[in-house]
């Protein structure tokens, strides 16, 4: 028993240190993921940067320091006092979107990369805001987004990140600034609604004068136009007459009628006329000769 056991010892202690052996060799095999960064130590120096895809280390001499991640991130900060040009203090709340585009930078280049970036936003804010009065700090939220951006971006390049977008998440002015803003937006609203207002009663009244000025235009047309027709009529029944009076002596004049049945038509249309309602009578020569003519027969008669 006691030869078993010290010829099997050596192969224990064997196999042992091949477990230990594979064990510590299976654990030095990183997978690194995409998007993401190692960034490896040698002996406490800096080494080399590991992407994605299959790395091994040497154990107890490689050491991975850091996982950096280089998705775009966003930071959201918590609200930050800051007083403006004309001395009211509110709170503004920022939101960062940014990168990190040189991993060992961001290792090595500041000790707590997402503090810093936070004091100086707000230091920076300050001074932005500062220079802008209460009123202009409400509506130049553009303005200030870019100026604080691009002091960011300039800030964090040695520190290896990238500032891609800054946004003010909210601004709060002090409660008695909230009650005055609520009160002038009550006004201005109510000012509006009684410009509004004004305007549809003017627009009424146009619209009823000009319905009415359509109207007697289309009256007066009315009545124009009845006054052309009628007189369209009688031109129409002056002409008739005129045509049939012209049809008659062309009849005449193709009978070959002699001047003494002319002048008894003319009598004739002499004695019509007469028959009106005309105070006055102009006889012309011919038809008083021959007026006088058929008054001598008639007492030679």
């Amino acid at each position: 028993m006691l030869f078993l056991t010290s010829v099997n010892t050596p192969v224990i202690v064997g196999v042992i240190l091949a477990v230990i052996v594979m064990l510590v060799f299976i654990a030095n095999i990183k997978v690194v993921q995409q998007a993401r960064s190692y960034i490896i130590e040698r002996l406490g120096s800096f080494h080399t940067l590991w992407g994605n895809g299959l790395h091994f280390k040497i154990p107890f001499i490689d050491r991975v320091v850091k996982v950096v991640s280089l998705k775009e991130q966003v930071v959201d900060f918590p609200p930050q006092p800051v007083i403006t040009k004309d001395n009211v203090t509110m709170q503004i709340d920022t939101v960062i979107y940014f990168e990190i585009t040189d991993p060992k930078l961001y290792t090595y280049g500041a000790e707590h990369p997402m503090s810093a970036i936070e004091n100086l936003t707000a230091t920076t804010l300050r001074n932005i805001v500062g220079d802008l009065e209460l009123d202009q700090t409400l509506t130049s939220r553009d303005v200030i987004n870019s100026k604080l951006r691009a002091i960011l971006d300039e800030a964090t390049d040695p520190w290896g990140i990238k500032v891609n977008r800054v946004e003010l998440k909210s601004i709060i002015p002090p409660k008695q600034i909230q009650d005055a803003m609520e009160k002038q937006m009550k006004a201005e609203r109510e000012r509006r609604q009684a410009i509004l207002q004004a305007e549809g009663e003017k627009q009424s009244q146009i619209l009823v004068a000009e319905g009415e000025k359509q109207a007697a235009i289309l009256r007066a047309d009315a009545v124009r136009e009845a006054k052309i027709r009628e007189a369209e009529g009688e031109a129409k029944a002056i002409m008739a007459v005129q045509t049939a009076l012209a049809d008659s002596i062309r009849l005449l004049n193709e009978a070959d009628a002699r001047d003494s049945v002319l002048k008894i038509k003319a009598l004739e249309a002499f004695a019509k006329a007469a028959d009106g309602k005309s105070t006055k009578i102009i006889i012309p020569s011919e038809i008083q000769s021959l007026a006088g003519l058929a008054s001598g027969i008639k007492e030679i008669l």
